[in-house]
């Protein structure tokens, strides 16, 4: 039977595996998800042949949401002591025949994993691995155009989950995880919500059209001032709009208005660039806010994020995807939506919608 080992936050493999059982069933296959509590993996069974490859040929990670990346299994064995290397080549060489080529290898940790000499040892052990592996012909030169990555899962020193993973349907970081550091001078750390749902939903080549060349912004529920921080990082002139207090170095910038108001209320006298909002409130009453923002022309962008209800997180995110796709379309406007459980997100998801016409 085929497997999918999929990526997702730790303690939201329920909602992970249910969204893989209802997009395999959008592309006409079926199957089955065994999630591996608070580890952030789950293992989707795919229940006929040659339909792993068949999945990830219909269904685009950037379409999902919770699950963050995802391989194809090959094998799971135990790693002994005195060759490690050996191991995975004699794993992989009863694959040889159907496996993509493939020209590096990715040696992975669990998101959660503490012990720091396992990782310690995963930094090392690719050079070696790598070494083995194209001796053995099982891969290819570095960058020669092959169309996978291996892909090893080291869950302790003992065993190891052995996949690949496809150039053209894998997440832009590894884990679909982003990484990144918080400079002193942000307000808070949700700063780093904003700064990553940049990297994961703009394409990288366009990013400055999107957020460079002096644009207008509202933040709404702005305070202390993370993203509003953001915004003016990029050059962008913002309204804040929060009744609480903002940063006072932000405010001395000179590009940024403190609108005291609320932020469901409050409209800007004529369209803007972009609507950011991190409201802590209901998810539903955010979506029918942006569709108003967005449907009514006041912008062209928005990122805001949706605080799921602990229980129902993966339906409550299902309703608010009708709010937002049937009241756009009410709207006679075309759009781009993406949304994703982000590594700085905890109870929430970020979404991204662009207007198109």
């Amino acid at each position: 039977m085929e497997q999918i080992l999929a990526f997702c936050r730790p303690g939201f493999e329920a909602e992970a595996g249910q969204e893989l059982v209802d997009s395999a069933m959008s592309a006409g296959l079926y199957g089955y998800f065994q999630p591996e509590r608070d580890r952030g993996l789950v293992r989707f069974y795919l229940t006929g042949p040659e339909q792993a490859e068949a999945l990830l040929d219909r269904v685009g990670i950037d379409t999902l949401v919770f699950v963050r990346d995802w391989l194809i299994v090959l094998d799971t064995p135990d790693l002994p002591l005195e060759d490690r290397v050996g191991a995975v080549i004699d794993a992989l060489k009863t694959h040889r025949s159907t496996m993509p080529r493939c020209d590096r290898v990715e040696v992975r940790l669990l998101e959660n994993n503490t012990d720091r000499d396992l990782g310690n040892f995963a930094r090392k052990w690719v050079a070696p691995l790598s070494r083995g592996l194209r001796g053995a012909g099982l891969m290819d030169e570095p960058d020669s155009g092959a169309s996978a990555r291996l892909e090893i899962i080291l869950p302790d020193f003992t065993q190891a989950i052995i996949g690949f993973s496809l150039a053209e349907n894998r997440a832009r970081y590894a884990g679909g995880i982003v990484r990144l550091r918080l400079p002193a001078s942000a307000p808070s750390r949700s700063a780093l919500k904003l700064e990553e749902a940049w990297k994961v939903f703009l394409p990288p080549e366009r990013e400055l059209d999107y957020i460079g060349g002096g644009k207008t912004a509202a933040d709404l529920g702005a305070a202390p001032g993370g993203w509003t921080w953001q915004l003016v990082r990029q050059g962008m002139s913002v309204y804040a709009v929060d009744n609480g207090p903002m940063n006072a170095d932000l405010m001395a910038t000179g590009q940024v208005e403190h609108v005291r108001a609320d932020g469901y209320s409050w409209r800007p006298h004529r369209g803007i660039d972009w609507m950011v909002c991190d409201i802590v409130d209901q998810p539903r009453k955010t979506a029918h806010l942006v569709v108003d923002w967005i449907g009514s022309g006041l912008c062209r962008y928005t990122v805001f994020n949706l605080k799921l209800p602990m229980k129902k997180r993966y339906e409550e995110w299902l309703i608010c995807r009708d709010i937002l796709d049937e009241g756009l379309k009410a709207a006679g406007i075309g759009y781009r939506l993406q949304a994703r459980h982000l590594y700085h997100d905890r109870e929430e998801i970020t979404c991204f919608i662009e207007r198109t016409g």
